[in-house]
């Protein structure tokens, strides 16, 4: 599916979320294990509160993706099938296309290349654009 490539090729470089700002739990560990994955969940958030998608939507879509075959046991992989659900809804919703979808990942992906060390990844470092 063109959209879970999109939006998992990114979720290493997000410059939403710095790590220091991840929410901790009780015991002080971070609710999500990378910055990408809360940007992931607020946008889920926010496209709901949007009326974009209602939450029996967005379970449907997300329960698909964690009982296809392949998953990993240990779970690992649950925020890769959260990307996937939210690029499924928003294609198959018609907010976007799968090829406009594509197309913002790759200008993505060169602004992270084109980023230095250290610096905040912004779309506007994509050589490209």
């Amino acid at each position: 599916m063109p959209g879970r490539a999109i939006l998992s090729a990114s979720k290493t470089r997000s410059p939403l979320v710095a790590s220091a700002d991840l929410p901790k739990s009780p015991e002080r560990d971070p609710v999500f294990a990378e910055p990408w994955q809360a940007a992931a969940f607020a946008m889920t958030v926010r496209l709901h509160e949007q009326g974009v998608f209602s939450w029996s939507e967005w379970a449907e879509a997300l329960s698909a993706e964690l009982y296809k075959p392949g998953r990993k046991a240990d779970g690992s992989d649950y925020y890769d099938c959260w990307l996937a659900a939210l690029s499924r809804l928003v294609t198959e919703l018609s907010i976007t296309s799968g090829p406009a979808l594509e197309a913002l990942t790759q200008s993505w992906q060169r602004a992270a290349e084109a980023t230095p060390h250290g610096k905040p990844i912004v779309i506007e470092n994509d050589p490209m654009r």
